[in-house]
């Protein structure tokens, strides 16, 4: 009996606790009634940045509202998500994969720089489209090797951006200019990767 008590004792303060919490809780969100496009910036040296960016496509595409993405540094690997959307979702998420590789593949600077332009001037034509979310996968790479110009970038998201158009660039060494303008940046850190320990990327988990 004396257990039973104790039980239901700790229950009723634990639910007390709760509507504390949620009562603080709906006050602050009462107050959070704003809506505007985002600027979000995945980053870090750790893995699942491409990855969150794919979760938040994969949202707009569950809600049916337009989206895009383009890749401006993966070209050859065929990926699990690239494959998805265009044979299932294409009428709602256009794909485009700009990219040819990563630059130790290419070795070719003025080829990347090509390619990372004409990437860029596809995402512009996306992003002022009136879609929803469009995805910029890898565009911190090619911003932090100088393929594009920081400064273009960012006056064209702060003047040409439509209000409600949310724009997601992932990559590591996000340029701390692009960080300051953002409204939403996550660096995912590296803790433990199997590559370390010679796993290969593999199927269903790098691509």
């Amino acid at each position: 009996m004396a257990e039973e008590q104790t039980v239901a004792h700790d229950d009723a303060r634990h639910a007390e606790k709760m509507a504390k919490k949620k009562a603080a809780r709906d006050k602050i969100m009462a107050t959070k009634t704003g809506e505007k496009g985002l600027i979000i910036i995945h980053t870090g040296k750790g893995k699942g940045k491409s990855t969150a960016g794919f979760g938040m496509i994969f949202r707009h595409i569950a809600h049916g509202m337009p989206c895009a993405v383009v890749q401006f540094i993966k070209g050859a690997m065929v990926t699990g998500e690239r494959e998805l959307i265009e044979k299932h979702f294409s009428d709602i998420c256009e794909f485009h994969t700009m990219g040819e590789g990563f630059t130790w593949e290419t070795q070719d600077r003025a080829r990347d720089v090509a390619t990372a332009q004409a990437a860029w001037e596809k995402a512009k034509e996306l992003i002022v489209s009136g879609r929803s979310m469009v995805l910029l996968d890898e565009i911190n790479i090619a911003l932090r090797y100088d393929y594009l110009d920081v400064n273009e970038v960012i006056a064209f998201l702060q003047e040409e951006k439509p209000p409600m158009t949310h724009v997601v660039m992932t990559g590591r060494n996000a340029k701390d200019e692009l960080i300051e303008i953002a409204d939403l940046v996550t660096e995912m850190e590296l803790i433990k990767h199997p590559f370390r320990s010679g796993i290969k990327g593999q199927q269903g988990v790098e691509f």
